[in-house]
């Protein structure tokens, strides 16, 4: 391969038994993806890959020449968490397999669990990139810190002072619950685009493009998210969906420090316990991945590449493991805090419409009866 030519990026996860609980990856799950991928770049299938895990998540991040949405690259994913779901169920781990909603792998494995971020780019001379992974919330949690990224001039400097960047981008949204999209502009369409994305359960940023102008080809991604929603494909709670997102960086894009810079922050996302709380999202180095308070809070990691001329994953460098984010961690605990001392109470608690999937219907299937009307 070399500078011009074509590399995709994959990025496929999912919870194939946590251990304990919810709250970590058990090793043997780790290392029996690492033998089937590496059997696979070994047969050519892929260029490079890394395994990793983001709490309950097992993460396959890969390289490949094959394109989006490949069945080959698809199918390989998913043979990895199947075998690894047999490994789990020898282990006992929880939920074993809860991502793998389908019998069989039928061609593509987007709807059938595992979440799902790739990119075919057009290498550059240099190649850097961040590849996010969320745990213990939903694809709406990459609203905010993709806008400020790529539109919000006060986060992303480049945007007022770099000329590559300052015709701005165009996003692709999602509204999940009627399948469809829309394209906006910004910053033209800036305050269209806000009316959407504040609306996080909702309408989801998918992917960013270039516009016209930029030395990126105006039709190839510099950042898409999963935006898989596990509970319109089961019918029933089997956790969040725990998104994750690649994103390119510099030279006319955002800085890495600009890329990161948004998670100082620690917004609120919903999740957390039982997919059914609002929560901070704490920025932590991988060591740190493992939620466990309330099953929490909800997390991100930020995993540094740089991809050769070859196709190869240099890295990674873990990115939130910096002091510079402490700040952002304590303030995540305070907030915590402050959530949890509502208990079962709204806003910590997600609002009705957000717990239909979850087990409450339940409780109110019981009570239905014993309500009356009201004189």
């Amino acid at each position: 391969m070399a500078v011009g030519e074509k590399i995709t990026v994959s990025v496929i996860k999912a919870d194939i038994g946590g251990w304990p609980g919810h709250s970590s990856v058990h090793p043997a799950l780790m290392e029996k993806a690492k033998e089937i991928l590496a059997a696979a770049k070994e047969e050519g299938i892929l260029t490079d890959f890394y395994v990793t895990h983001c709490g309950d998540d097992l993460q396959l991040v890969m390289t490949h020449k094959k394109g989006v949405d490949s069945s080959e690259i698809h199918g390989l994913a998913w043979k990895a968490f199947e075998e690894g779901t047999k490994v789990a169920k020898e282990l006992g781990l929880y939920g074993a397999g809860q991502d793998l909603l389908k019998d069989a792998f039928s061609g593509n494995i987007r709807g059938m669990g595992p979440g799902i971020a790739e990119m075919e780019i057009t290498l550059r001379k240099s190649e850097p990139i961040v590849t996010f992974h969320m745990d213990k919330t939903e694809p709406g949690a990459f609203n905010l810190p993709i806008f400020r990224m790529f539109a919000d001039p006060f986060n992303t400097a480049g945007l007022v002072i770099d000329p590559n960047m300052h015709m701005g981008f165009r996003f692709e949204v999602w509204d999940i619950l009627e399948h469809k999209r829309v394209f906006l502009s910004t910053p033209e369409e800036l305050y269209d685009l806000l009316a959407l994305i504040g609306a996080k359960s909702r309408y989801v940023i998918k992917r960013v493009f270039p516009k016209e102008g930029h030395k990126i080809d105006k039709n190839e991604p510099v950042a898409v998210i999963s935006t898989e929603k596990l509970y319109q494909i089961a019918g029933e709670y089997v956790g969040k969906d725990d998104p994750v997102a690649i994103v390119r960086a510099q030279s006319g894009l955002p800085a890495l420090g600009e890329v990161l810079e948004p998670f100082a922050f620690p917004h609120l996302v919903s999740g957390w316990m039982r997919g059914s709380h609002n929560g901070p999202i704490m920025p932590v180095p991988l060591r740190h991945s493992n939620p466990t308070r309330f099953d929490g809070p909800p997390r991100v990691v930020a995993l540094g590449w740089q991809i050769n001329s070859e196709g190869k994953l240099i890295g990674p460098v873990d990115l939130f493991d910096d002091p510079a984010f402490e700040w952002a961690r304590q303030k995540a605990l305070e907030i915590a805090d402050y959530m949890r001392r509502h208990g079962p109470f709204e806003p910590h608690r997600l609002p009705l419409e957000d717990m239909e999937y979850t087990t409450l219907p339940h409780v109110l299937e019981k009570l239905k009866d014993r309500f009356k009307s009201v004189e």
